[in-house]
């Protein structure tokens, strides 16, 4: 049954809108993970060094989420329509742009291109969604749909862009990006209406009061530890798997996906936990995991040495508690902010994004990056910092 709200012109089905949303939301994290099959090839086909490679991963993570600070607000003044259609299209031409070039450097820069592409995108898609859907109980089942779409991402992402490599070579996954967004753009073009009915005209929002509040640094950082877990981790998985222990890009594919699935159906627990263990409880375990699983890492490495199984084990650890931390932390982190809801949720993610692409980045870098140190050494500092400042609080 169409869900009419004449207010903001939007008329679409519940259905509808989904299939008008749901691709500009999957296409920014698919962007992440379809070419991780390929990164150990990146550095001889354009003449570089690893590490160049991995600022590939890096600045796209945190352009993502430093942009919505400025998106945000621009689509507030602007409004959701142009925000969409300007990164969607710049998205789609970024990814064009990389399937044709032979230049390290050019790639790094097209790659940020097409992380502020993706940030507008995603800031357009979940700002229309509170226009429209805004207190209804339609919002929440999106973000369950959205939520849920891309908790399959990782998993399916990397089996996606090593079948496309293989018929098609690296290029093929950049030409997919490009014109799987392309189709999404032109049929935004077509059909999204601008559902921002009154420009913004209120003084800007201090993020003062929001970052002087302890419980936001203590979740916002808790929520760093475990997604930056999962950075570090796609970031060395295909220089250990594949250069290492010599899997094929679709075997990788599969090992990486099997962590990426524990995560699903961790999640799908999610809520029994809360109920049991309450917002701080979780928080609490999810970060103690974290430090469990880099302690057995580190031992392996140190014993008997990385191998398939033991990596996957130990990470598979690591993913639930991954899923037990951010289960929580966006709560814990927003939850004393109502009235400034979309400055502290945009804080939220930007700090998150920056503290994951620099110390993430770092450890990879300082660390030898086809081992698991990096991985240990982020989860178990990360989480002992966010344990530290739980433990400040009030």
């Amino acid at each position: 049954m169409p869900i009419h709200n004449q207010n903001r012109g939007w008329s679409y089905s519940l259905t509808a809108s989904l299939i008008l949303m749901a691709p500009f939301d999957l296409l920014a994290s698919l962007a992440m993970d379809i070419y991780l099959p390929v990164i150990s090839e990146m550095p001889k086909i354009l003449q570089t060094s690893p590490q160049a490679i991995q600022l590939t991963l890096s600045l796209y993570l945190i352009v993502l989420g430093l942009g919505q600070l400025a998106f945000g607000p621009m689509s507030d003044q602007v409004g959701r329509r142009p925000v969409l259609l300007f990164g969607a299209f710049l998205f789609a031409g970024s990814s064009l742009l990389i399937s044709v070039l032979s230049s390290a450097n050019l790639f790094i820069a097209l790659r940020v291109l097409q992380g502020l592409g993706a940030s507008a995108m995603l800031v357009a898609t979940f700002a229309t969604v509170r226009d429209v859907y805004g207190g209804r109980p339609e919002s929440a089942l999106i973000y369950s749909l959205f939520s849920s779409m891309l908790a399959f991402v990782p998993a399916l992402g990397p089996i996606a862009g090593a079948l496309i490599a293989n018929q098609f070579s690296w290029r093929g996954i950049f030409i997919f990006l490009g014109v799987a967004s392309f189709a999404a753009s032109l049929h935004a073009f077509l059909r999204w209406p601008e559902t921002l009915l009154t420009p913004s005209v209120q003084k800007r929002v201090s993020f003062k009061e929001i970052l002087s509040h302890q419980h936001f640094w203590t979740y916002t950082v808790g929520f760093s530890a475990a997604m930056g877990s999962f950075f570090v981790f796609f970031s060395t998985a295909p220089r250990i798997l594949i250069e290492r222990q010599g899997l094929s890009q679709t075997e990788f594919s599969f090992a990486f996906a099997s962590v990426a699935l524990v995560m699903v159906i961790s999640a799908r627990g999610a809520k029994n936990f809360i109920n049991r263990w309450k917002i701080q409880g979780c928080f609490k375990r999810g970060l103690g995991v974290l430090i469990l699983g880099a302690i057995i890492l580190a031992l392996i490495e140190m014993t008997v040495g990385q191998n398939l199984w033991t990596v996957l084990a130990s990470m598979s650890l690591i993913a639930f508690g991954i899923v037990l931390t951010v289960s929580v932390t966006a709560n814990g982190a927003l939850e004393r902010f109502a009235h400034v809801a979309g400055s502290a949720t945009a804080l939220y993610y930007s700090i998150q994004s920056l503290i994951v692409g620099t110390v993430g980045t770092f450890f990879i870098m300082i660390l030898p990056g086809d081992t698991i140190w990096p991985l240990a050494a982020f989860s178990a500092l990360m989480a002992s910092v966010s344990l530290g400042l739980l433990k400040g609080t009030r």
